[in-house]
């Protein structure tokens, strides 16, 4: 197996952008990767697409062919494939375009993540978003996406994991970094008072605790890792990509306080690299709500049981903490969620720290980034840690 580099990243804005289109948002990305790895396009071939529900979205289905066919690849028969897994779309999308190129199958690989969101009304995307829940025992019997979570926090809250302060102040760590990312949904810091008084959602959690719906698309670049200087000087290496699953219906797991998905795809990740947690200088984690994103740092590995809440809140993981930074791009609650981009967006950011291009919301000195990518309720987790060169 050949080891594998990320040569270019690209990014819209994330937002409600009404004026574009699913597929210019996807040509956007992809332009924007392939020109900082310096590519004409020539090079590529395949690629892979992550999207969830476009179908549903802007009733429009095979989206590989689309992408294939406006970025001018289809004139010249490279093979495109849609990946679909929930909030993961992107992240295994990702997976799997690392895979080809490790394996040789392929040796220039694009992988982009669109989603476009907002030409539905919001019980129409609601009713999406549900879906990717278990549709007969949970969604079928009227349970949301926002009260599955809102379960897990009363849980936590209930077995002294977290409190509600601590769970509300993983928004204000996502909103203060969003607020130095130009391509971020929300570009404004908030405090927890903010948080805790916004609009009930599902009992604890309010609209500050929820991410936002979002249009957007991210892409990347990858080739053979001893290939990547004659694209650029400028990558970074893909030391692991891992992906876990669990039962589709949260109410089938022993602990719905913690995603064993995410527990085994990072001791997975780890061991590939020769690392620990401890080693990790940035990471984004999928906070789709507040709770997951308190639930994932203890997942991960980052900290012990009952102690992510209280590092959150005294700002251990904002930029020049003490800890891990987390969601430097401002995470899904911030920088926004077009569900089948976030993946590959998390992948985008952790590149652009591990190469020094992240400007105002730089991390010194990383070396290890990593990106935590979830569908559904942790059904299916990617884990992925790139390597600075």
């Amino acid at each position: 197996m050949r080891d594998v580099a990320i040569i270019g990243v690209g990014c819209t804005k994330f937002g409600e952008l009404w004026n574009k289109s699913f597929r210019a948002l996807g040509i956007e990305a992809g332009m924007k990767a392939m020109e900082d790895a310096n590519l004409s396009g020539s090079e590529v071939d395949g690629i892979f697409i992550g999207n969830m529900s476009a179908g549903r979205f802007i009733n429009q289905q095979h989206i590989d062919a689309l992408i294939a066919d406006y970025s001018g690849m289809a004139t010249h028969h490279i093979p495109a494939t849609r990946v679909e897994a929930g909030g993961a779309s992107g992240g295994v999308a990702f997976r799997q375009a690392v895979m080809a190129v490790a394996s040789g199958m392929n040796d220039v690989v694009l992988v982009g993540g669109a989603e476009k969101m907002t030409d539905l009304d919001d019980a129409s995307i609601n009713s999406v978003m549900d879906a990717t829940a278990d549709a007969d025992w949970e969604a079928g019997m009227g349970v949301t996406f926002a009260s599955l979570h809102a379960m897990i926090a009363q849980r936590m809250i209930h077995d002294g994991i977290a409190t509600r302060e601590e769970i509300a102040s993983f928004a204000v760590n996502s909103h203060f970094h969003g607020a130095l990312n130009p391509n971020a949904q929300f570009r404004k810091a908030v405090p927890i008072e903010t948080v805790l008084k916004s609009g009930p959602v599902a009992t604890p959690l309010g609209m500050f605790d929820c991410a936002p719906i979002s249009d957007g698309a991210a892409s990347l670049v990858l080739c053979p890792l001893e290939d990547a200087k004659k694209y650029t000087d400028s990558y970074v290496k893909v030391s692991a990509v891992t992906q876990a699953s669990d039962t589709l219906a949260l109410a089938q797991r022993p602990d719905i306080t913690s995603y064993g998905a995410t527990v085994a795809a990072a001791e997975r990740a780890y061991k590939q690299v020769g690392i620990t947690a401890a080693d990790i200088s940035v990471a984004e984690v999928h906070d789709v709500y507040t709770v997951a994103g308190i639930m994932a740092l203890q997942d991960l590995g980052f900290y012990k049981r009952g102690e992510a809440g209280k590092a959150v809140l005294e700002g251990q993981c904002q930029l020049g903490g003490s800890g891990v930074t987390i969601n430097t791009s401002g995470g899904l609650k911030a920088r926004g969620h077009p569900i089948g981009a976030t993946g590959v967006a998390q992948v985008a950011e952790i590149v652009e720290q591990l190469r020094g291009s992240a400007d105002k919301r730089q991390v010194e000195n990383a070396k290890y980034g990593l990106a935590q990518s979830s569908g559904g309720m942790g059904s299916a987790v990617t884990v992925s840690i790139m390597e600075a060169i």
